[in-house]
């Protein structure tokens, strides 16, 4: 399974975020989670399809709830877990 690994950073916190994310995820059929890593930065897993991973991670970039955002950094990265479902964690 193919997983990525994206950081958000800006005002992400109040649940718009997380909940926008996991929407969207869903959507396009991908699985993974969503939380905050504290000082202004959320990091969200995604496992699934190169397309869909692709347009995610561009809605994350443009359409995502994210007051004052500064940055989106994704990556691909070897991850031996593979998730049934979208989650938001703490």
């Amino acid at each position: 399974m193919r997983s990525y690994t994206c950081i958000v950073e800006g005002k992400v916190t109040g649940g718009n975020f997380q909940s926008w994310t996991q929407s969207t995820a869903q959507q396009l059929g991908l699985t993974g989670w969503v939380r905050y890593i504290g000082d202004k930065k959320a990091e969200v897993l995604i496992q699934g399809d190169a397309e869909a991973y692709a347009t995610f991670r561009e809605r994350l970039k443009s359409e995502s709830p994210v007051v004052d955002l500064i940055s989106v950094s994704c990556n691909a990265i070897d991850y031996d877990k593979t998730h049934d479902n979208f989650a938001v964690r703490g």
